[in-house]
């Protein structure tokens, strides 16, 4: 298998970067090589072709077989058309400095038609950046014309909103005269209202008054049931108590302590006077017996 001029792949996935080598034919794409004379990427426009022109010129014409993509690399930077030049010169075509004259003449136009199209390529991407800004102008513009007209909104809401209050305080101009109306009502009604909170305080004084009144009524009877209490009863309770009860009592509760020792006091000379008149009636009785057998006697 002859040798072969073909390129053998690098870069990462999605970018590729091509080494053009000279390889056996037997060997895989990225395997040996037996020698690099360049580089080669696609990624740029125009492609970015860096080469020795002298050694592909040489495998060339030792018989190393080009693969399609390197040939058309060969061809477009002029190893193939220096390779045919060479070629006629051995033949006696021409001469070598005739091939020389037209390999300069083309390499020229070459050179003219590859700087043409780096200008289209110029030029293309600077048409694409106006359009781009031109665009973002129409959206910036479309925006500034929609946030005007929000504003245009806003006012005329507030405008409206301003109106709208300023006639409600008209309204309320005319309602406000009715609460002095009202003020003028309860003015004259308040008479009325001073009478009956004249008339509460007497209420309530009559009400103590009668609270007052079945306070000392009820204190009255409960003094006349002390009274009516049988001496004999109050003889039996026990002076321990008495004294207990005393000491617990305030001055006042003494003061009637001394009232009741005094009522207990009367109490036994009724008893006496009542015993005294019991023995008169049963010393009586023997002489009414004997002055009623007589009036029978008599009669």
């Amino acid at each position: 298998m002859p040798t072969k001029i073909r390129l053998q792949r690098k870069g990462k996935k999605g970018q590729p970067f091509y080494h053009i080598v000279i390889a056996d034919g037997r060997a895989p794409r990225d395997g040996k090589y037996i020698e690099r004379i360049g580089t080669y990427n696609p990624l740029v426009k125009p492609a970015d072709i860096d080469f020795d022109f002298d050694r592909a010129l040489y495998w060339l014409q030792a018989g190393a077989q080009p693969t399609d993509t390197v040939r058309a690399i060969l061809s477009y930077k002029g190893v193939i058309y220096k390779n045919h030049l060479l070629k006629g010169v051995k033949k006696g075509a021409f001469t070598q400095e005739q091939a020389d004259a037209k390999f300069d003449a083309w390499l020229k136009e070459k050179e003219e038609k590859i700087a043409g199209k780096v200008k289209d390529v110029e030029n293309e991407s600077r048409e694409d950046k106006k359009a781009r800004l031109e665009a973002e102008k129409k959206v910036n513009e479309e925006r500034a014309k929609e946030i005007a007209a929000r504003r245009l909104a806003e006012l005329k809401a507030e405008e409206a909103e301003g109106a709208e209050e300023a006639a409600e305080e008209t309204t309320e101009e005319p309602a406000a005269e009715a609460p002095a109306e009202e003020v003028t009502a309860a003015t004259e009604e308040t008479p009325a209202e001073e009478k009956a909170e004249e008339s509460k305080p007497k209420a309530e004084e009559k009400v103590e008054e009668k609270a007052e009144e079945k306070v000392e009524d009820k204190v009255e009877e409960k003094a006349e049931e002390k009274i009516e209490k049988p001496a004999e009863e109050k003889k039996e309770e026990p002076a321990e108590a008495k004294a207990e009860e005393e000491k617990k009592e305030e001055p006042k509760a003494e003061e009637k302590t001394e009232t009741k020792e005094e009522e207990k006091k009367e109490e036994p000379k009724a008893e006496e006077k009542s015993e005294t008149k019991e023995e008169e009636k049963k010393e009586e009785t023997p002489a009414e017996k004997e002055g009623d057998k007589k009036e029978k006697k008599s009669e």
